[in-house]
């Protein structure tokens, strides 16, 4: 690159495991930002590790895996025990150069651990302390575990997912977790540019329920103003804007939103039938949502005579659309590929690992990737430049506070 990541020269300390927080977490190594990882080498490291079926190589003692990989590119690895005294007080000589601390544990955790800005501020003064949890820190469930798929349950999305008659389905990726990494992300950011603009650090928190709930947007204020319940609706169809529904081709399914009275005029004309435009039923967005199944069997008929190729060929470009894909599809796609969406990260057990790259371009370029360190595998060296000695560092490897 021509110049420097824009995060060169940030350090975090991220005690974190599984999604949500190495998420985030490496969204920001992307960018630049020294992520040290910090796992305990009691419980084997970040429990993704060993997320299987795919593992990378064979070492029982160190496993890595596909999945791990998958949310912890561009990271170090420090191997530590924070629940020891001795492990605390490497932590905080550690602190001491860092300008964020974050951590993805479980609402009560961080106090219990030192990890909040009270118990560091006295080792720097601008350290903003980042927590993402289940439940936020701060009410009756601080003690509550909680993973994404709870949160899609309690926060509605179940009922707002698949179709009108089948039992409440989850989406098919973990979007919450995917949406709070990237949510304190941001507000790590956000405390950064604060701490260096008045010299004092603070607390920060995201929590997995809080994101959830806030992600329910619009239906949400059309319920709690006007008492209205947005519904699931047939073919995943937007609740208000019409057509904006999945439509059958004659070999798949394809997707087709028409948000504004252009696209639904393109889309009119694109099918070959201009005189919808002529149609009472259909001539407003208002008339077009009261008569939703007369369209939507209008557009079956329409569609279902070429296949989903021959569409994309017809209306790609001129109105929002795109072909239904399965995954390997999806993955496969050569749009997908030609814009380096696809990268090759050389990893000791795997050097044509295939993942995914930076959704984010710097001056047009995707920021490099590397594997993340093995368990452990940057503690003497992070140890060795914060001032322990050789011989230090043998001792706390010795009483197995680090590994």
């Amino acid at each position: 690159m021509s110049q420097p990541l824009p995060l060169e020269g940030v350090r975090i300390l991220s005690a974190e495991q599984y999604g949500a927080g190495p998420f985030g977490s490496m969204l920001l190594a992307d960018l630049g930002a020294e992520v040290i990882k910090i796992e305990n080498p009691r419980d084997g490291g970040d429990i993704s590790r060993a997320t299987g079926p795919y593992m990378l190589g064979d070492d029982a003692a160190s496993p890595d895996s596909q999945f791990f990989q998958s949310f912890n590119r561009n990271k170090k690895s420090l191997a530590l025990d924070l629940r020891s005294s001795e492990g605390q007080s490497v932590f905080r000589k550690l602190a001491a150069s860092a300008d964020a601390v974050m951590n993805n544990l479980r609402g009560d955790q961080p106090a219990k651990l030192g990890l909040t800005y009270a118990a560091l501020c006295d080792v720097r003064e601008s350290l903003v302390c980042v927590h993402l949890s289940a439940y936020g820190r701060d009410n009756e469930r601080a003690g509550w575990p909680g993973y994404d798929y709870l949160m899609q349950a309690e926060a509605g999305y179940l009922y707002l997912t698949g179709e009108p008659d089948g039992p409440p389905a989850r989406m098919g990726l973990s979007m919450v977790d995917y949406m709070t990494g990237t949510t304190t992300a941001m507000a790590l950011l956000a405390g950064l540019l604060g701490a260096h603009r008045t010299g004092r650090g603070r607390d920060v928190d995201v929590s997995l329920f809080d994101v959830a709930l806030a992600q329910l947007t619009y239906p949400a204020t059309w319920y709690l103003n006007a008492g209205h319940e947005v519904r699931r609706m047939p073919r995943s169809a937007h609740p208000s804007t019409v057509p904006c529904q999945l439509v059958k081709s004659r070999d798949g399914w394809m997707f087709v939103m028409c948000m504004t009275q252009k696209f639904w005029e393109a889309l009119a004309h694109g099918i070959g039938r201009p005189a919808l435009l002529q149609d009472p039923r259909f001539a407003t967005p208002a008339t077009r949502r009261d008569h939703r199944d007369a369209l939507g069997a209008v557009l079956d008929e329409a569609f279902q005579s070429a296949s989903t190729q021959q569409w994309m060929e017809r209306l790609a470009g001129k109105l929002p659309v795109a072909p239904v894909l399965d995954l390997p599809k999806a993955l496969d796609n050569p749009y997908a590929a030609s814009i380096g969406m696809v990268q090759t990260v050389s990893h000791p057990a795997d050097p044509q690992l295939r993942m995914l790259a930076s959704p984010i371009k710097l001056d047009g370029v995707r920021p490099p990737a590397r594997v993340c360190s093995p368990l452990g595998g940057d503690t003497d060296a992070l140890l060795m430049d914060a001032g322990f000695s050789s011989a230090e560092v043998d001792a706390l490897r010795a009483k197995k506070v680090i590994g």
